[in-house]
């Protein structure tokens, strides 16, 4: 059980080591963090795509914190254990104009909503067709940097940040360098599911409370974050097995474009879906992989979308 709760009016919006905590914490312990979606609040139920091109991008992915370790020093890592993650059951999905690997072919804002069953958690329903797993993790989680002044969150850093990696989940533990004088973690931008490589720059977006363990590792000497699994990480998709489509060239960057602009083509025609709604749906339940970077002078980039989804 959570020893101290953070509540979301105590949030921020990028990393600045001159933010004061809110709260400091003895190594080890255990603090439930409530974390606004990474809107800021800005969309809900009732929104519509056409409030899309209004996003205030200055409240986009408030992260909740930042917390004060003692006796964390820079050369040390702090280690995140994740704990339970209690979502509020709503969530969004969209296509914002300008953002996402494939935002050239989808310049128009669509805008998808999810009700889930919170307690529960079985599949979100996509569409009445389309079902898809939840795992839920944070997308951004990190501590604060070492030069001074206001820095973006939406690049990942050393220090972790916007990693959008979704095995940050339930049971993982995490590690990320200290820079700052007591590291200064937040967390936030909590997400309901959400394929690998996040490509069109949303996953399921959702609110919620995320109980994390902080602890401290001296003299670690960590160069970049690293964590560890508790187990499988593909087994809640793969039971189905998997549509693959790849990319096969001399750039990776250009491999994965085209490995899920042929996804997507493959979805739209195979399930009648609009092309915009098959890109949101990989975004939240595909994997991109880079499958080969040794066969000189061409890489193969591939995407692997679940069959449960459709089954």
């Amino acid at each position: 059980m959570a020893g101290h709760t953070i509540h979301r009016d105590h949030h921020h919006f990028g990393w600045d080591n001159a933010i004061p905590p809110v709260m400091t914490v003895a190594p080890g312990t255990t603090i439930t963090f409530d974390c606004p979606d990474s809107s800021g609040g800005q969309l809900s139920a009732a929104s519509t795509a056409a409030d899309l091109p209004g996003l205030d991008f200055g409240r986009i992915n408030p992260v909740t914190g930042p917390v004060f370790i003692d006796g964390a020093q820079p050369g040390d890592a702090v280690k995140i254990t994740i704990g339970a993650f209690d979502p509020c059951g709503f969530g969004w999905t969209a296509n914002i104009p300008g953002f996402g690997l494939l935002a050239d072919q989808f310049p128009d804002p669509a805008l998808h909503l999810w009700s889930y069953d919170r307690v529960g958690m079985g599949p979100a329903a996509f569409s009445p067709a389309a079902r898809v797993p939840l795992k839920p993790f944070a997308g951004t989680i990190g501590l604060a940097l070492a030069a001074p002044g206001l820095h973006s969150v939406v690049p990942p850093r050393r220090t972790g940040g916007n990693l959008d990696i979704r095995d940050l989940s339930s049971g993982t533990v995490l590690y990320l360098p200290v820079e700052v004088a007591g590291g200064l973690f937040s967390v936030g931008d909590t997400h309901a599911a959400q394929g690998d490589g996040e490509i069109c720059g949303t996953a399921i977006e959702s609110a919620m409370r995320v109980t994390l363990t902080l602890d401290l590792v001296k003299n670690a000497r960590l160069a970049a974050p690293r964590f560890t699994t508790p187990g499988p990480v593909t087994r809640h998709l793969d039971t189905m097995g998997y549509e693959v489509t790849t990319g096969v060239g001399p750039d990776l960057m250009t491999g994965a474009r085209e490995a899920v602009s042929r996804m997507i083509d493959l979805l739209a025609t195979r399930h009648g879906m609009q092309p915009v709604d098959a890109y949101m749906l990989c975004s939240v339940c595909g994997d991109l992989r880079v499958s080969e970077v040794v066969d000189l002078p061409n890489w193969v980039v591939s995407f692997y979308f679940p069959r449960v989804v459709f089954e």
